[in-house]
C-alpha cells in the first residue's frame, strides 16, 4: 500500500482518490456528484434505509459496492435473486433465496429475524431494487411489525420511491397477508397502480378492427358540401369580362355587320 493511501483515504469509500477534486476512484468508481446529478448518484450508490440502523433495501449495484456498505455498518446481505452472485463472501454473511418465481417469505423472515436478534445491519437486494426485494421487505414488516399490506407498502414506498411492484408480486403479498391475518386489509392507503399488460398499438389514424366505421360527411343530410362557396353580394352586371368597357368613338364607323370596327385600308 502506498504511503499517501495510508495517510489520506477517502472518507466515504475508503480508497485513495482526490474526492474533493472530482477524481473518480479506480477501485469502486466513487466520485463527488455534480449539482445536477446529486440525487441520482446518491440513489444509485447507497441503499435505502427502511428501519434505522438495521434494514436496508437496494439493488445489485448497491450490493457490489462493498466499501460503501461497510461505511454504513452493513455486515449481512439477503440476496433475493438466485442469478445474482454473492461477490464478497469473505466480508459479508450472505443468505440467498432459491425460488425464482414464488417469494419464500418465511425463509427470508427467519434470516432477517436472526439479523435483528444479533443487532446486525442487513441489506436486502434484487437486480434493480424495485420489485422482488421490496416485496420481501414488505413481507417482513407485516410479520415483525404487525402491519397490514397497505401500511407496509406505504412505509417502503416513502423511503424508496423507485419501488414498482408487479401485479404478480403484489398478489403474492396479498396471499401472505391473508395467511398472517386471515383476511385482506381494508385501509385507506392507496395500493400500487400497475401498468397495463398490453400496450396499445399505433394505428396511424386508421380505425381499429372493432371500431365502428364512421359515416362519410358528404352522405349526411344537411352537411355542407366541400364544393360550396359563400355567395357574393356583388350584382352580376358589374362583372366585366375583358380589359374594360369599349368606349364609343364618334369618329369610328361600324361595318355593315355591326360587329367589328372598320379599319383603314392597307
Amino acid at each position: 500500500m502506498r504511503k499517501r493511501e495510508r495517510e489520506n483515504p477517502c472518507g466515504v469509500c475508503g480508497h485513495y482518490h482526490k474526492y474533493e477534486e472530482g477524481e473518480v476512484c479506480g477501485v469502486c468508481g466513487h466520485r463527488i456528484p455534480a449539482p445536477s446529478e446529486k440525487t441520482s448518484i446518491q440513489v444509485s450508490a447507497f441503499p435505502s434505509e427502511i428501519l434505522p440502523e438495521f434494514l436496508y433495501l437496494g439493488s445489485y449495484d448497491n450490493a457490489s459496492r462493498s466499501e460503501l456498505l461497510k461505511s454504513q455498518g452493513i455486515s449481512r446481505v439477503l440476496n433475493t435473486v438466485p442469478a445474482c452472485q454473492n461477490l464478497y463472501k469473505n466480508s459479508f454473511t450472505y443468505h440467498c433465496l432459491q425460488d425464482e418465481k414464488t417469494l419464500p417469505f418465511d425463509d427470508a423472515n427467519q434470516f432477517l429475524e436472526q439479523c435483528e436478534r444479533d443487532k446486525a445491519r442487513v441489506l436486502v437486494h434484487c437486480m434493480s431494487g424495485k420489485n422482488r426485494s421490496p416485496a420481501i421487505v414488505i413481507g417482513y414488516l407485516m410479520k415483525s411489525k404487525g402491519w397490514r399490506l397497505a401500511q407496509s407498502y406505504q412505509w417502503v414506498k416513502e423511503r424508496r420511491p423507485s419501488v414498482e411492484l408487479s401485479e404478480a408480486v403484489y398478489q403474492q403479498l396479498q396471499e401472505y397477508e391473508q395467511k398472517l391475518y386471515g383476511s385482506f386489509g381494508t385501509g385507506n392507503l392507496v395500493p400500487p397502480v400497475f401498468a397495463p399488460a398490453v400496450v396499445p398499438l399505433f394505428n396511424f389514424g386508421f380505425p381499429k378492427i372493432n371500431d365502428p366505421v364512421p359515416i362519410p360527411t358528404f352522405s349526411n343530410v344537411g352537411a355542407t358540401s366541400i364544393f360550396a362557396r359563400p355567395p357574393l353580394d356583388i350584382p352580376p352586371h358589374e362583372f366585366t369580362f375583358g380589359a374594360g368597357l369599349i368606349q364609343k368613338n364618334n369618329d369610328s364607323t361600324l361595318n355593315p355587320n355591326g360587329s367589328d370596327i372598320q379599319m383603314e385600308g392597307s
